[in-house]
């Protein structure tokens, strides 16, 4: 969600924010916008609604050029999406700033810089800050360092900030406060940016600011101060992605590529946390254990897609470990009042680890008085994952596109191994942990097995080309991989579809069934197999469609109205892992077929940096 890329170089800087912007594109915008200080002392911006191929066509036209810029995409909050609303925001041809997050008290602001004779020209909550570095900047007579740090007092809600001036013109000066920034750090030369990603192809040398850090880059120096003005260092990370990590290669969209790498990025996700058919508790961190031997619950918070893996763990944690479990969307569990449970752990998903409802509902869980936390998180260096106390990465990889693929798979064996590790310390025997981790150490292959579906998965798509409705099914710990597969079809296809425990057909959803309404249904073969073919003869007894994704034991047939996909033979516990692959492919060639935008699906974004 929006997208920052700053520069302060020996050379020309332009090339390198665009590129940058064409980076963070998968995080999903609806404009664009460049400003930078010309040689002879002027602020050039250019700004463009609709993609960054549109502003890099206008670059050109104009053929700008600097040693120091900022560049943004935005994702609409404030004013809709249009050329006046885009970043970066100028303030008298004299201070450009770039915004990511929302400020809250925008309103107040504009209305006392409105009574000052400040004219505005969006209507965005950005234009204030821009305004407002001006008042201390050029009238309080302050530099800009100075006028950033007084302006910030002032904000409420969440930023991360690149700001220039004209009069300062090799100054670069950058904040954040609950949006992520980071810092490239070159061979004299300095670069901002929302994710790494951006700045791959110029350097692989970090710098993650804290909560609250402001800094000043020039070419030759970066200076970096916490929440109080304290002066302060923050160390450097080398990454170890690489610029052609987040190409596409061969593939035609990212969504592809990252349904093909789910077997290497679950082995990754295993690598170096199994020996000898256990579980290393290690892990999770150094004082691992000795928390577990406290947990006598847990308590899930996330959105999206991770509030599915949620859900699924919930079913692995009761049913493996015997531990309660509660799971819920961060955005409710804030604003309610939970009971906080002795010895509960509270569990983040997020590939991110940036997502705000999630970060808020930890700190809110930290506040009411929960006991320890743990993330399942993407992204090293993360808030989420600085924010917990015991962390366990799914190495995924980078994730560009926007509807979750490998990072739901990955986050699915995170959790199997977490429930693992608990149920050690809550009577889980070593037999059934030997089985469990054996299943575990097998999902890599089968994975592999089922993506040479594909080609059928393609043709059965073809099914769904002229649907505008679709209705998936499942039970038992299949019911959230049902909420997964309708939430991608939607995603991306734009098909409306929603997700049903099998069992709750006759409760209402039954009257949405006829011959116009395709029913997709995952069907395991476990002890809820033969109460699914019942619910299933409901669904053809009123003409519906149904396409069932079956393991090939659980001896379903083709015949007319019911189209039968055999997916590998795999055991129960980790089924959920296998049976949602062909539900990625069903959805991403339905969207092919529709002649969607794949990768950035209308209104949505990668990363939801605000509330």
């Amino acid at each position: 969600m929006c997208g920052i890329v700053g520069a302060v170089a020996e050379r020309d800087v332009v090339p390198i924010l665009v590129e940058g912007l064409k980076r963070l594109e998968y995080r999903g915008y609806d404009s664009a916008g460049v400003a930078i200080v010309t040689d002879e002392g002027c602020i050039d911006r250019v700004r463009m609604p609709g993609k960054v191929v549109e502003l890099e066509s206008a670059i050109a036209k104009q053929k700008i050029s600097s040693h120091i810029g900022i560049a943004h995409t935005r994702w609409a909050t404030h004013g809709k999406p249009s050329k006046a609303n885009a970043h970066p925001h100028v303030c008298r041809n004299t201070i450009a700033v770039v915004h990511n997050g929302i400020i809250e008290n925008h309103e107040d602001l504009r209305d006392v810089q409105k009574n000052a004779g400040y004219e505005f020209t969006s209507d965005t909550d950005t234009e204030v800050i821009a305004h407002q570095v001006y008042e201390h900047h050029v009238k309080g007579k302050k530099d800009l360092l100075k006028a950033v740090q007084d302006t910030i007092k002032e904000l409420e809600g969440a930023y991360a900030l690149g700001v220039l001036s004209n009069q300062e013109p090799g100054r670069l000066i950058t904040a954040r406060r609950g949006s992520p920034l980071v810092i490239g750090v070159g061979i004299g030369e300095y670069f901002i940016a929302s994710d790494v990603a951006a700045l791959l192809p110029v350097t692989q040398r970090f710098i993650f600011l804290e909560e609250g850090d402001v800094a000043e880059l020039k070419r030759d120096s970066l200076t970096i101060y916490d929440g109080s003005g304290k002066q302060v260092e923050r160390p450097i990370k080398e990454s170890e992605l690489t610029a052609d990590a987040v190409e596409r290669g061969e593939f035609r969209h990212y969504m592809l590529k990252e349904i093909y790498e789910q077997s290497r990025a679950i082995a990754d996700t295993l690598e170096g946390r199994i020996a000898n058919k256990k579980v290393l508790i290690e892990s999770f961190g150094i004082n691992a254990a000795d928390i577990f031997k406290k947990v006598k619950s847990v308590h899930i918070i996330a959105c999206g897609t991770s509030f599915h893996a949620g859900l699924v763990a919930k079913h692995w944690f009761e049913t493996l470990a015997g531990i309660p479990c509660e799971v819920e969307v961060a955005s409710e569990f804030r604003y309610r009042k939970p009971v906080v449970r002795k010895n509960s752990l509270i569990v983040t998903i997020s590939q991110s680890g940036e997502t705000a409802d999630t970060l808020a509902g930890l700190k809110e869980a930290k506040r009411l008085g929960f006991g320890h936390s743990l993330v399942v998180c993407n992204v090293p260096e993360s808030s989420l994952v600085r924010e917990s106390d015991l962390v366990l990465m799914t190495r995924a990889g980078p994730e560009i596109g926007v509807a979750s693929t490998k990072a739901f798979t990955t986050q699915l064996v995170a959790l199997l191994q977490l429930v693992i590790a608990l149920g050690r310390f809550n009577g889980m025997d070593e037999a059934t942990e030997a089985r469990l981790v054996t299943q575990l150490m097998a999902l890599p292959h089968k994975v592999d097995q089922v993506l040479e579906m594909d080609k059928e998965i393609e043709t059965l798509s073809e099914a769904f080309a002229d649907i505008h409705n679709a209705l998936f099914l499942g039970r038992g710990l299949h019911y959230p991989v049902a909420m997964e597969g309708a939430l991608k079809l939607k995603e991306i296809s734009y098909i409306h579809a929603e997700a049903y425990p099998a069992g709750e057909l006759k409760h209402g959803p039954l009257a949405l069934v006829d011959d116009k309404m395709p029913i997709i249904t995952i069907a395991p073969k476990n002890e809820l197999l033969d109460k699914l073919k019942s619910n299933l003869q409901e669904v053809r007894a009123r003409g519906g469609v149904l396409y069932v994704f079956a393991d090939a034991k659980s001896k379903f047939k083709s015949e007319a109205g019911v189209n039968v996909l055999n997916v590998v033979e795999c055991e129960d516990e980790t089924s959920p892992i296998i049976h949602t692959i062909p539900l990625q492919l069903l959805s991403y060639h339905v969207a092919v077929l529709k002649g969607t935008d794949v990768d950035q699906p209308r209104n949505l974004a990668k990363s939801v940096t605000v509330e």
